[in-house]
């Protein structure tokens, strides 16, 4: 099984001070306020699977477990939804102080705005390799706007089916998922506002709300393991796309003593390409593993910093190392689709080849994965459990 890993340690002048140069504070509750006032909203569980900690050969496994928030099968309508709420007042309600960032202020507001402004379209834009594009699409539906969502070729039919569920338009972009990011950009305007998770020069507002309603996954993850008296994680470990997700959770964990691992699809490995040529780096395409939602080829260059400056270990893997972690997952209970398998299915495979001493990983640690995505493909995860 082909592994690639990038270790490194993070000088002690860095762990003192974690954040400077990032362009990061520390984590605002503000985020997790919002989200507590949305319909259906309900913090997701925390278990820890014995299971998988006898596998890995380490004290503790905590996983936070996303594969269902807020009716829907991922993590994503954190990020979406707060970025929504606040480009959503910034950008059409213009900073409007009489009315909070909170959902059903917003909401109501927004009805007035469109009752009294007919001629307007009023629509989120995003790309998408499924689940941000449907959570933008859910938040539009939530907020009474439209929603356009684009999705780069060879898009999974259940996963196009799901968004085009929410009520949005869905264009199927003749290229990969970096091509569908610059043609959402390209439809941008004063009615329609893209809500996108990865960053570019003029365009970082929004991702920064993203990363921030990731925030609240984290809170939770803080405030369930008090709860419960369970042991504080010694790794995190964030699988990544363009790095919004992980910049969330070093950013929370950061100068707590954890060690960060990331773990990236062989096929679009940008952020341990970065790592290594020490400069934002692209994965060349095509970016065609299983786990599309992190089939990504340039990190966003608002997460990079802090990704670079605090993680100190890349994985990337190929799919042949997801059918173990399925398995083991549901062994517990724990149904997840490819993308969101992705971290435990590295350090799996990590295991497997005896090389866990890279990652610092041994019999004393605790390792916390977060399974960010459910099964949004059944044909394919059922073909996962067979092999």
């Amino acid at each position: 099984m082909a592994i690639d890993i990038l270790a490194r340690e993070i000088p002690a002048a860095v762990l003192a001070d974690p954040l400077a140069g990032t362009g990061f504070g520390p984590d605002s509750t503000q985020p997790l306020g919002f989200h507590r006032g949305l319909p259906g909203f309900a913090p997701t569980a925390l278990r820890e699977l014995p299971g998988l900690a006898a596998a890995l050969g380490v004290a503790h496994v905590l996983v936070k477990d996303e594969s269902w928030r807020a009716g829907l099968p991922a993590f994503k309508i954190l990020g979406a939804s707060w970025a929504a709420a606040t480009a959503i007042h910034r950008e059409w309600l213009g900073n409007d102080p009489s009315v909070p960032i909170a959902f059903y202020a917003l909401r109501d507001a927004l009805a007035r705005l469109r009752a009294a402004q007919p001629e307007r379209e009023f629509a989120l834009i995003t790309a998408t390799d499924g689940n941000h594009g449907r959570a933008v699409a859910r938040s539009a539906r939530l907020f009474g706007v439209g929603a356009r969502i684009l999705v780069p070729a060879g898009t999974a039919p259940a996963r196009i089916d799901a968004i085009a569920g929410e009520g949005a338009e869905v264009e199927v972009v003749d290229g990969s998922y970096d091509d569908a990011v610059a043609r959402a950009a390209q439809l941008a305007s004063r009615d329609r506002l893209v809500i996108s998770d990865t960053s570019w020069e003029g365009y970082r507002l929004v991702p920064r709300d993203v990363i921030d309603g990731y925030s609240t996954m984290f809170a939770e993850v803080d405030e369930q393991i008090a709860a419960a008296g369970l042991t504080a994680p010694t790794h995190v470990v964030l699988q990544a796309g363009v790095g919004a997700y992980p910049a969330a959770g070093v950013r929370h964990f950061a100068g707590r003593g954890a060690r960060f691992v990331v773990v990236e699809p062989t096929a679009a490995d940008c952020l341990l390409r970065s790592a290594r040529a020490g400069r934002i780096t692209e994965a060349p395409p095509p970016h065609d593993s299983a786990m599309a939602g992190l089939d990504c080829g340039l990190p966003s260059p608002l997460a990079w910093p802090i990704l670079d400056r605090l993680v100190g270990a890349y994985v990337s893997i190929g799919d042949e190392a997801l059918p173990a972690a399925a398995r083991a997952l549901a062994a517990e209970g724990i149904e997840a689709g490819e993308s969101g398998m992705a971290g435990v299915a590295g350090v799996l495979a990590v295991a497997r080849a005896g090389r866990l001493d890279e990652l610092g990983i041994g019999p004393s640690s605790t390792v916390l994965f977060v399974v960010t995505e459910g099964v949004t493909d059944p044909e394919g995860y059922a073909r996962l459990l067979q092999q």
